[in-house]
């Protein structure tokens, strides 16, 4: 059904040979200069600010209220995802885009939980996704119209101006490297 979505909203073409065809815009990859963590007294000393840039939680605050009213009486695609194969170290991920080719890259990237684990499903991170929606760098505290903004405190991660899907799969791999640590746990990934 996404495959389906992504056709009929003109979000994607079909390639002769069956494949999904979606068009990135400006950003052929991740935008590590756009990427801000929310500095606040759980981050402030354990994130290494000399490679990381601090966003306010106030920016963070009025960027999510802002996308939220961008996309209020919109098509949204949500997925209730894991991130990390290791069920005691797994992220259940909720992730909320508005493109359907976005919700089914990052659905064949995550574990999907089967029928019965999905009635109890419960996200301990959340992901916003609005390639469509363009940061303000006054408004927003940020340096372009695309901004990944990372809240941990809240878990929640909000991508904004990009058409690049891999930021949401980058994401995850933050979080988990934010989290893991803390557990004793050495975060690693592979394909």
């Amino acid at each position: 059904a996404l495959y389906e979505h992504a056709i009929r909203n003109g979000e994607a073409v079909l390639t002769a040979d069956g494949a999904l065809l979606a068009e990135t815009g400006q950003h052929t990859g991740r935008s590590p200069k756009d990427k801000f963590i929310v500095r606040d007294a759980n981050t402030d000393g354990v994130i290494w600010w000399d490679n990381n840039k601090p966003l306010s939680k106030e920016h963070f605050d009025i960027l999510h209220q802002d996308m939220l009213a961008h996309v209020e009486g919109k098509e949204l695609f949500v997925q209730d995802l894991i991130g990390g194969a290791d069920a005691a170290n797994a992220l259940p991920t909720r992730v909320v885009t508005e493109l359907a080719w976005h919700s089914l890259f990052i659905r064949n990237l995550l574990i999907r939980p089967d029928r019965a684990a999905l009635d109890t499903f419960e996200a301990k991170f959340t992901i916003i996704d609005l390639p469509s929606f363009k940061a303000d760098p006054e408004r927003h505290g940020c340096r372009t119209e695309t901004l990944i903004a990372c809240d941990f405190t809240n878990n929640i991660v909000l991508i904004a101006g990009t058409f690049y899907a891999g930021e949401m799969k980058k994401s995850v791999f933050t979080a988990l490297n934010y989290i893991l640590p803390a557990k004793k746990v050495m975060p690693m990934h592979c394909s």
